[in-house]
């Protein structure tokens, strides 16, 4: 089981990494979502090609430097640590994400998110995992007014490979000048799948997960 169907596009995508592309240059390369990308090459080393400042020098600030030292220790002991990942592994990680923001109503999983990562990966473990009626699969955006819908529908259909007729309604939501104004420019997209005994399934294998902890008191 892979992180995606995709096996061409994600062999291209990791020799393109290794050659110095940016994420978003990939995507672009290959007509697919910068979230799917990033998870196809995430083991790949990858060394920034220098850009081309002209003549102008910018030293940067020396706590710059040691921020951005730390971070890339941080990212290589993380890899190291974490290895490469099994279907074991993506399956804890999914259910983790899922018991924490994850429908909890009977019959239907859902599963709400800004993050294209999160929601890419758990539709690829839903599908994997577990026999998926494609046709049943459901999405919707919520979205501020003023942004772009139909981009931003169109970058959840790629992300989540569903196609767009299976979207319902979305949401647009009005800002709240007291609240914080910023705003995410591809929405909140929810994935849906109406099945009681998925839904059954995914919630046991949760409880099965937490049960092995032991709870003080």
């Amino acid at each position: 089981m892979g992180y995606s169907g995709k096996w061409r596009e994600r062999e291209r995508a990791r020799q393109l990494r290794a050659e110095s592309w940016t994420l978003l240059d990939i995507a672009r390369e290959l007509g697919v979502s910068k979230a799917s990308v990033s998870v196809w090459v995430r083991d790949v080393e990858f060394v920034p090609k220098p850009r081309n400042r002209g003549h102008a020098s910018h030293k940067p600030h020396p706590l710059t430097v040691k921020k951005q030292a730390e971070m890339e220790r941080c990212r290589a002991d993380a890899a190291v640590a974490i290895g490469q990942l099994s279907e074991r592994d993506l399956a804890m990680f999914c259910l983790g994400l899922y018991a924490g923001e994850g429908s909890k109503t009977y019959g239907t999983i859902g599963f709400a998110n800004t993050n294209p990562t999160y929601l890419a990966i758990t539709v690829t473990w839903l599908r994997s995992q577990f026999e998926i009626d494609e046709s049943r699969l459901r999405a919707k955006v919520y979205l501020h007014e003023g942004l772009d819908l139909e981009a931003a529908q169109a970058f959840w259909s790629m992300v989540l490979d569903i196609p767009m007729d299976q979207f319902s309604k979305p949401y647009r939501a009005v800002a709240d000048p007291t609240r914080r104004t910023s705003k995410h420019a591809n929405g909140c997209a929810t994935l849906l799948y109406s099945c009681s005994l998925t839904h059954r399934r995914v919630m046991a294998m949760i409880e099965a997960v937490t049960s092995s902890f032991a709870i003080p008191g």
